[in-house]
């Protein structure tokens, strides 16, 4: 079969934004409850997770992604939000207010050249999101859930989306590392 890369198809946050992300993770640790953070160098938003595929079909995805247009545009990172819900978190993430619907449009375009490349469509579909930490047990989840409420209007900044990125994930006991495998820039 060949070599599996583990890969997905994001965007990453400008560093100036990294500091606003850091403190509202502190922020949900404090509610004692058993997560684990994103590390701060590890923060995207996700267009499209591809999970394991052969090299091959990277360098089809590759050439897909080389005829990817878009314009660039501002995201708002804006409140704080969980998957299932808030009562139920297993996901703790921060949503996107201004920017949402081209990061949409984008996500589209990107499942398009995902699906020429045989690569079957994602049944949850796209809403956009940036993951901030995972839940792993039930410890203190009302306090979780309290802190959530109270976050659920923060707003953390606004940077420019200029670049949508290939991207490898390796595992590791220490967590993912995360390496780039080709970028797409936005054409103004």
């Amino acid at each position: 079969m060949g070599e599996l890369i583990r890969s997905f198809i994001a965007v990453d946050i400008e560093k100036e934004l990294l500091e606003g992300f850091r403190r509202l993770q502190g922020q949900i640790a404090s509610s004692g409850a058993d997560l684990r953070l994103v590390h701060l160098e590890n923060l995207h938003l996700t267009l499209r997770f591809l999970g394991e595929i052969p090299r091959p079909k990277i360098e089809v995805l590759v050439s897909g992604l080389e005829k990817l247009e878009f314009k660039p545009f501002n995201a708002r990172f804006e409140g704080v939000g969980a998957f299932p819900s808030l009562s139920r978190p297993r996901v703790v993430w921060v949503g996107v207010s201004q920017g949402a619907e081209e990061f949409k449009e984008l996500a589209g375009k990107v499942e398009k050249i995902v699906a020429e490349a045989g690569i079957p469509r994602d049944p949850k579909g796209f809403t956009p999101h940036l993951t901030l930490a995972r839940v792993k047990s039930r410890r203190n989840l009302p306090s979780l859930s309290k802190v959530l409420h109270e976050l659920s209007k923060v707003e953390v900044g606004v940077m420019k989306v200029s670049a949508v990125r290939l991207k490898r994930s390796l595992l590791t006991p220490k967590g993912p590392i995360y390496s780039n495998l080709y970028e797409v820039k936005a054409v103004e």
